[in-house]
């Protein structure tokens, strides 16, 4: 794990204001070391993508959106009444409020994070929206391995790695998830619940439509 001073890796440089330094030490004391290097692994993958693409992205807004989008699989900020997605963007609003950023920049930050699971949309809106996701892609499966160079890949799994990495996030995302199955209708977690958790019946939109209250 890293420590909070500036840095750079793969060529990206860590935003390193107060803003993101408070940031960093947020989700390194609400999260597990397996989240923490995630998710800065998505920012890193996300500068990466967003350089290669040329886009002009801010890089703080990027750095919120990466660190708190899993924070809804942590025990200090998981619900059990909305998609974890919401807790992650609703904390990262809620801090961005508390330093003085408002208005479509944090909104910004929330829709990065609230979409980040929600396949090809993301891709589609503001650079920070798509990069967010973009990261998440990369680091959770593999989508775009190759649009990094090996060099590039190398230097941030030396920075952050991840051991075992594939079984211990589908563990975590089934305790994140786990007591909250009707979050899951209509999104890729439910696929997550359906191998993970005994007993777990997935929503049917098909049959959603056939048994609800209109006559016909």
């Amino acid at each position: 794990m890293t420590t909070q001073t500036a840095r750079t890796i793969a060529g990206v440089r860590i935003p390193d204001s107060a803003l993101a330094k408070e940031a960093t030490e947020l989700v390194r004391e609400a999260a597990t070391p397996l989240l923490f290097d995630h998710s800065r692994r998505v920012f890193l993958f996300g500068a990466l993508r967003g350089a290669r693409q040329g886009l002009d992205f801010d890089p703080e807004l990027l750095y919120i959106g990466a660190m708190f989008h899993d924070l809804g699989l942590t025990t200090r900020y998981a619900r059990t009444d909305q998609r974890f997605e919401i807790d992650g963007a609703d904390e990262a609003r809620r801090f961005l409020h508390a330093h003085g950023i408002t208005g479509e920049p944090a909104e910004r930050v929330w829709t990065a994070i609230a979409l980040h699971t929600t396949p090809e949309i993301p891709l589609h809106m503001a650079p920070e929206i798509a990069l967010v996701t973009r990261g998440v892609e990369l680091d959770v499966l593999g989508i775009g391995y190759h649009a990094v160079t090996d060099e590039q890949r190398a230097a941030v799994v030396a920075a952050h790695p991840r051991p075992d990495f594939k079984n211990r996030i589908l563990t975590a995302f089934t305790d994140g998830i786990k007591d909250r199955p009707d979050t899951t209708f209509g999104n890729v977690k439910a696929d997550v619940l359906a191998h993970f958790v005994p007993g777990f019946s997935r929503g049917d939109f098909v049959e959603v439509i056939r048994h609800s209250d209109w006559p016909e």
